[in-house]
């Protein structure tokens, strides 16, 4: 039998949403290291208290909100408590996931005995700050932590290719529409038919938000009112309105403690309150999104997901409760492909990054949390958390529950399978003339709702190319955006416009 002193567990959750309409709040709520300290206080109350103080190792997911010279340590002032290992991780919305598989192997190996996992983000304190004038670490009540004038922001996207940055494809919220565009093609799917099985899945997930006490949106939606744009829904990128996209502007904190089964024996934690922590798998796509074969597959993810199952000795139909990322639709969708889920499933136990919220990197922590809840009412029983970060990128997944045991000692990498899975990638040229063809496009629109220029990616021969729809060409835009037609594989003129960048006219 295994030692139960390498068994890692989950013993303690805690979590945190600080909402502008508490009673008696300011215009300022808590700064995010003080969120992450209230979520750790409350999961280690949850497990049963006394635990703070015996942290030996505390990883720190990577905040944006505010510019912190050192954040983690920070956190240790506040729970009272400097573990003898404090790590801070890159950008990355996988990174809570991989923070728990990593917090496993160290119980697993023997190297600790109690690790903890925290993340927070004030986006909307921050932003209602900026918007008033105001300076959180003189006017918020505690002030916030002085700002770290030598700060640089983790958001920087000089690994992307140089026409992908000229085109403005630099931010999430417009590259993720080049898969949901190219995925709809590849699956014999009309846009209208691909934005109505977004929506479906989206107002499945509001509705599990709108259970969860944590959540920032706690309304269910209807997949009308989501697929349907208006002035609370305008257009983003297309084919995304603003109830497809993540919800950044939240104040929410979560924490999680590990520890062996051993000791949480020996602390009088009932069994199904251990929740075990599995094996898992990691894998990444090339980080320039412009280096990659095609855009309707993500060989990284398959990878990742069929390596976690089977290191589990899992099919998905034995999952009790997944959490598949959801920062737009695209990543779930085809990551319940890939896992063979019917069309009913609804994958996530927090309530999807849109209506839960997404604290920028720390959602996934708010997963775990919420799936250890449910795997307690359900003891014995395997859920499957699979997180994501950057434009596809980065990929980790992990098994949670089932029969206590010590992780695999496998390399948590899969890099080499998911490799093997990618083919040919076209080189990218900056000039042409002549015709190109669309691999896939987004439009980009104004907060009035009104196109601001279309762009394509294109194919001419073996070559990738990038071009802009000026917003005046309302034809080709309008070919864009035809919800009965997918545009993929449309014939089109190049030009050069007067800037040197490369635009593109349907034929």
């Amino acid at each position: 039998m295994t030692d139960p002193a390498r068994i890692p567990v989950i013993v303690g959750i805690g979590e945190v949403a600080d909402r502008p309409d508490t009673p008696g709040r300011g215009l300022i709520g808590p700064e995010p290291a003080a969120l992450m300290a209230e979520a750790l206080a409350r999961a280690d109350a949850d497990a049963g208290g006394g635990w703070l103080a015996r942290i030996a190792s505390l990883n720190v997911v990577n905040a944006v909100s505010w510019p912190y010279a050192d954040l983690p340590a920070r956190v240790a002032d506040l729970i009272g408590h400097r573990p003898a290992r404090l790590a801070y991780g890159p950008v990355g919305g996988e990174t809570p996931v991989r923070f728990l598989h990593e917090a496993a192997m160290r119980i697993a190996r023997g190297e600790v005995a109690v690790a903890a996992v925290c993340s927070g983000e004030a986006e909307h304190s921050a932003s209602a700050a900026r918007r008033a004038g105001a300076r959180p670490e003189q006017d918020a009540v505690p002030p916030w932590t002085a700002p770290d004038p030598a700060w640089t922001n983790p958001r920087v996207r000089d690994y992307l290719h140089p026409q992908a940055l000229r085109h403005g494809l630099s931010q999430p919220v417009v590259v993720y529409p080049l898969y949901e565009t190219a995925l709809q093609a590849a699956w014999g799917q009309t846009p209208r038919r691909g934005r109505d099985e977004s929506a479906a899945l989206w107002s499945a997930m509001s509705r599990v938000a709108a259970e969860n006490p944590q959540g920032w949106l706690r309304r269910p939606f209807t997949a009308e009112e989501i697929a349907t744009p208006s002035p609370a829904n305008r257009p983003i990128a297309w084919p995304y309105p603003k109830l497809m996209v993540a919800n950044p502007v939240v104040n929410q904190g979560a924490g999680l403690i590990v520890t062996n089964l051993a000791l949480a024996r020996a602390a009088g934690i009932p069994e199904h309150r251990a929740v075990p922590i599995g094996p898992g798998a990691a894998a990444a796509e090339p980080r320039d999104w412009l280096a990659r074969d095609r855009f309707d597959h993500a060989p990284a993810q398959d990878a990742v997901l069929a390596e976690t199952l089977r290191r589990a000795g899992l099919a998905p139909a034995e999952l009790a409760s997944i959490e598949l990322y959801s920062c737009f639709p695209c990543v779930p969708k085809m990551a319940r492909r890939r896992l063979g889920l019917p069309d009913d499933a609804v994958p996530t136990v927090a309530g999807g990054l849109t209506f839960f919220g997404a604290p920028l990197n720390g959602y996934m922590a708010h997963a775990a949390c919420a799936m250890v809840r449910r795997l307690r009412e359900a003891p014995g029983a395997a859920g499957l958390l699979y997180g994501q970060g950057e434009f596809v990128t980065k990929h980790h997944a992990l098994a949670l529950g089932g029969r206590p045991r010590r992780p695999a000692d496998a390399p948590v990498s899969v890099q080499d399978t998911a490799d093997a899975r990618r083919g040919p990638v076209p080189p990218v040229v900056e000039a042409a003339t002549g015709r190109a063809v669309i691999e896939t496009h987004t439009v980009l629109f104004d907060r009035e709702g009104a196109p601001q220029k279309g762009v394509v990616v294109l194919r001419q021969g073996p070559s990738r190319l990038l071009a802009r729809v000026p917003a005046a060409d309302r034809a080709t835009l309008g070919r864009l955006t035809d919800l009965d037609r997918s545009p993929v594989g449309l014939d089109g003129r190049l030009r050069t416009a007067p800037d040197g960048l490369l635009e593109w006219e349907a034929a």
